[in-house]
Order: C-alpha cells, then structure tokens, then sequence
C-alpha cells in the first residue's frame, strides 16, 4: 500500500508528503455478507519533517448487493465508527463513491473506491474550517 497527501487550495494543515505500508487482509462471511478487514502498518514521510511518523489503521468492508459499507476499526471491532457506504452512480466510471460525507467534528470526509489492474485505489477528499486536503491511496 501507498499514498500521497496533499493541502489543496485553503488547507491550513501542511498534511504534505507520501507513506508506504503493508495491509494484511482477512477475509470472512458474516451470515451472508463478506467482510475483509485490512490491517494497515507503515510509515508517513511528511515534506516538512525529516523524521518519518509511524502509522496504523484499520479497516472493515462489508459487501452488500448494492453496496460496500466501509468502517474504521482503530480501536477494535467492538468500537467500530462507520465511515459511509460506497455506491455506484451515474457518472460513467466504474467506480464506487461515499454515499454521505461522514462527519467528524467539524470536517467531512468522503472517498471514491476504484477497482484497478493490480488492486484498487481509494481517494479521500477531507474538508472542514482548516482541511482541505486530498489522500490518495493505492492497494495492490
């Protein structure tokens, strides 16, 4: 897995530079429905801090036949903050896009779910009274 973070017009965070990790995928059924969590490691590179910033994360996917529900497991399964549901629209891309934003305190996060040859991306958009920013994740 790889990233890239960038400030986009208004940001007033500097969340500038790239990281790189290793996700571990575990795969389940869950009555009828697959899940796959991806347990993501690995290290930030910021522009503006010569020291790397170690990462973790954690990400759960539930299948739907419309759908694919996305949650954020940080800090266990028990405590799970669902993020949004990635769905199809008319746009003319094979992609899935964030049904909602989800909001967290003043910011709103959304994300667009493309299927690729060696995986898939996942691109953030993140917006709020100081973010404007833009992450770009690639899984292969």
């Amino acid at each position: 897995m790889e990233f890239t973070a960038r400030p986009l017009p208004g940001s007033k965070t500097g969340w500038n530079g790239r990281g790189e990790g290793r996700v571990t995928t575990h795969s389940v059924l869950e009555g009828a429905r697959r899940v796959v969590r991806l347990d993501e490691a690995g290290e930030f590179f910021s522009e503006q801090h010569p020291r790397p910033v170690a990462f973790r994360n954690r990400y759960r996917l539930t299948w739907f036949d419309d759908r694919l529900r996305l949650h954020h497991e940080r800090r266990g399964e028990a405590n799970a903050v669902w993020l949004f549901d990635l769905v199809e629209h008319d746009d003319g891309t094979d992609s899935l896009h964030s049904e909602q934003p989800h909001p967290c305190g003043s910011d709103s996060y959304s994300a667009t779910l493309t299927l690729t040859p060696s995986g898939f991306s996942l691109s953030w958009k993140i917006e709020g009274p100081r973010k404007n920013e833009c992450l770009s994740y690639r899984y292969s």
